[in-house]
């Protein structure tokens, strides 16, 4: 807060009262183990494909216990994110707000590959090229709804390369 303004009982109430938290018991590892692989993802071309199997098997495989998996996508026209996974037409939507941010022929300058070049690479600095998920007790610890995702912007299949690496705790 700035100087001379103080909290009033309206703003008060409207913090969260320590009723409603609530926290499992700390959970403390040594954490001497990093585990890396490199997936590969052919795509079909602009839209989302879903990692997270191949993400959890490569969890399983590291025999992973606690810790974090970390995906860095190493492209400019395509990035990550983690979405819901129970209703298609979330997907959509993303798919339709990005080309809506960032349409092709825009008049963009950069079109050396053709006009979904710079729209792509305005997607993947509004998205993500890196994402780190918890493990806990060996398992990926996303929401129920939650998935990995790659996403392509580009209107063309493209061959993709996603650095997986688990830095924790093993069985």
């Amino acid at each position: 807060m700035g100087p001379g303004l103080r909290r009033d009982d309206t703003e008060m109430s409207s913090m969260t009262s320590s009723k409603s938290l609530s926290r499992t018991p700390l959970s403390s590892v040594t954490a001497t183990t990093i585990v890396s692989s490199l997936l590969t993802v052919q795509t079909a071309g602009a839209g989302f494909t879903d990692l997270t199997a191949e993400v959890a098997k490569f969890v399983r495989e590291a025999a992973a216990r606690e810790g974090a998996v970390t995906l860095f996508i190493r492209h400019t026209s395509a990035s990550l994110t983690i979405q819901e996974n129970a209703d298609p037409t979330v997907l959509t939507d993303l798919t339709t707000a990005l080309n809506r941010a960032a349409p092709e022929n825009a008049g963009w300058r950069h079109d050396t590959e053709g006009p979904d070049d710079m729209p792509a690479h305005i997607k993947t600095m509004l998205t993500a090229t890196s994402l780190q998920v918890p493990v806990l007790r060996g398992a990926l610890a996303l929401g129920v709804w939650q998935a990995i995702y790659l996403i392509e912007h580009r209107a063309r299949p493209h061959r993709r390369e996603i650095v997986l690496q688990f830095i924790g705790s093993v069985a």
